[in-house]
Formats: C-alpha cells, sequence, structure tokens
C-alpha cells in the first residue's frame, strides 16, 4: 500500500503524516519496523532490502519516503517498481514537504495507484476554521474581529499562526480573545507584503511594487525597516540562486540555506526571474541606499521610491 501526502501547506502535511506514524505505532509497540528513507543519500535498493528483511515481530512495515522526486535514479527505479510495491502488505509513504512537480510521469502514476491527500494553502473562509478549532482544542474563544484581524496579519502561514494561537492561549487564560489582545502580541506579517513586492519587482509590475511599498509607509512602517525587510527578502534570494546555481535539487537547498521552510519554498521559484549579478547589483544597491539614508544624503522615501524605480 502507498500514500502520498504532499502539499505548499508543509504544517498540515507534517501532522498528517504524524498522524499516521503515531497510528501505526499504537498498532505496532516495538518500532523496530518504523523505517525513514530519504532518497537524496539512500539507494531505491536500500529500500527493497528493508523489505525483504524478516521482522521478528512479524509486523506490517512501514517505510517514510522523502525527496523522491529530488533524486532522477531512485525516481526511475521506484516508477519501474510502483505496481510491485502496490500490491505489497507493508506500507509506504511518500511524503514531499511541497508541491511537486505535477508533470512528471512519476507524479502522474502515484495519482493513479496511491491513496493520495494535498495540502494546499487554505483559504480565508477555511483558515480561519482551522484557526478556531486550534483555539478550541486550548479551550479559548475569539472574537470575530480579533479573528479578522489575526488572519490578516498571520496570512496562511500556518507554522507562524500556530505559533500564535499559543501566545494567545497562554495570554488568554479565559474569556474571549479580544482585537486589542492581537494588536498587542501579534506583529503584523510584514515579511508578506514586502515579500509581494518584490514579485511585483520581478514581474516588472513597477507600478504595483510602489503601491504595495506606500501603505506600508502610510500605515506609518518606518522607512528603513522596510528598507530592512526588503534587504532580508533579496538576502534570501541570493542564498538559494548561489544554491541552485551548484545544482543542488530543492531539498538541498532547502536543508542547506538555513531558512525556514516557507521562506525557501516562497523563494525558490521566484529565484528564476532573477540572475545572480541582477542580485548582487541590487543588494550592493541597497546597501549604497541604507548608507545614504543614515548620513543624511538622501531621504527615506525618496530612496526607497528610487530603489524600486532601479531594481
Amino acid at each position: 500500500m502507498i500514500y502520498f501526502i504532499y502539499g505548499e501547506d508543509s504544517y498540515r502535511s507534517k501532522r498528517k503524516l504524524e498522524e499516521i506514524i503515531l497510528g501505526y505505532k499504537k498498532v505496532h509497540k516495538s518500532g523496530m519496523n518504523l523505517i525513514y528513507i530519504d532518497a537524496q543519500e539512500k539507494k531505491f535498493s536500500d529500500m527493497l532490502d528493508n523489505f525483504r528483511a524478516v521482522s521478528m515481530f512479524f509486523e506490517k512495515k512501514l517505510i517514510v519516503l522523502r525527496n523522491l522526486f529530488n533524486n532522477a535514479k531512485f525516481h526511475e527505479d521506484f516508477l519501474e517498481n510502483l505496481k510491485g510495491l502496490e500490491d505489497m502488505k507493508d506500507i509506504i509513504i511518500v511524503y514531499e514537504d511541497c508541491l511537486p512537480d505535477q508533470r512528471t510521469k512519476l507524479f502522474k502514476a502515484l495519482q493513479k495507484t496511491a491513496k493520495c491527500q494535498e495540502f494546499s494553502f487554505l483559504q480565508p473562509a477555511m483558515l480561519k476554521k482551522w484557526v478556531v478549532c486550534e483555539l478550541d482544542k486550548n479551550k479559548v474563544k475569539i472574537n470575530p474581529d480579533a479573528l479578522d484581524l489575526l488572519v490578516s496579519f498571520v496570512k496562511n502561514d500556518l507554522w507562524k499562526m500556530a505559533n500564535e494561537i499559543n501566545k494567545l492561549s497562554s495570554y488568554k487564560m479565559a474569556g474571549f480573545i479580544k482585537k486589542e489582545d492581537v494588536e498587542l502580541l501579534v506583529k503584523p506579517g510584514i515579511e508578506n507584503d514586502i515579500f509581494k513586492t518584490v514579485d511585483a519587482l520581478a514581474s516588472k509590475d513597477k507600478k504595483q511594487a510602489l503601491s504595495l511599498l506606500h501603505k506600508h509607509l502610510e500605515d506609518g512602517d518606518a522607512p528603513l525597516y522596510l528598507l530592512s525587510m526588503i534587504s532580508y527578502q533579496f538576502r534570501n534570494l541570493l542564498i538559494i540562486k548561489e544554491l541552485q546555481d551548484a545544482r543542488l535539487p530543492y531539498a538541498s537547498v532547502a536543508k542547506k540555506s538555513g531558512l525556514h521552510p516557507f521562506v525557501v519554498q516562497k523563494s525558490y521559484y521566484l529565484c528564476n526571474q532573477f540572475s545572480m549579478p541582477q542580485l548582487k547589483k541590487i543588494y550592493l544597491k541597497i546597501f549604497q541606499i541604507d548608507s545614504d539614508i543614515k548620513t543624511g544624503k538622501i531621504e527615506p522615501e525618496t530612496a526607497l521610491d528610487l530603489l524600486l524605480a532601479e531594481i
């Protein structure tokens, strides 16, 4: 039997994986036949050896297979032997904490033969239901206006949302979470908006980029803080681009970058819109503008406008 768990919402996909593993452990208590295989580090034959090994406990095996789509040879061998793997009494969970290339033969074959579950980012209405459900687990309620504000601040980054829910639950031991509580404890996800600004620049939509930036200025965000966030985004792109240019697979990029999986996921494909020389030039320009603002050579708002105009 094969399960295929994947999707851009790595938080919920990880929880689903943990749920299946927990259910397996409750039935097969020895834990000796729960096996983790990273296709980046192992060969397909290594996985087969685990199936061939006789279990002294006569238990069904559970193999959690990661990064299958990032190793071409493992990928090909798995596809070639898919029918035999499907008919085995043991269980394979193909787990991808991102959205794999849906054009591949492997993806299409798994869609037909495996028990599939995709975890896309939650749309606003479903995201609100998810938040309310998570708060209920902590025996905490939230007012509708506070819920709206929380979702607008955090968006669909459930890794961050889970942290904010825990923070709010600890703070509000009784009663309802109010809008004022969210304003006090939760910082707006400005990095998401700055990412949208960078995305707009990559798409050559400077009008949209300027509009997004000026919205923050109108809301009272400090120009130097906005510049630091733009610098942060382009620094991430530089890190990821360097690893991409080294022809590392996605899983290795995510691991070696040292960045949060959500950051890597959002930035990975945006890197394709820039060359390494372009990114270096932009990063140096940001550094120069930061220096010019701090030495009083240029007004901060004007500097930000010029930066976006020149990218």
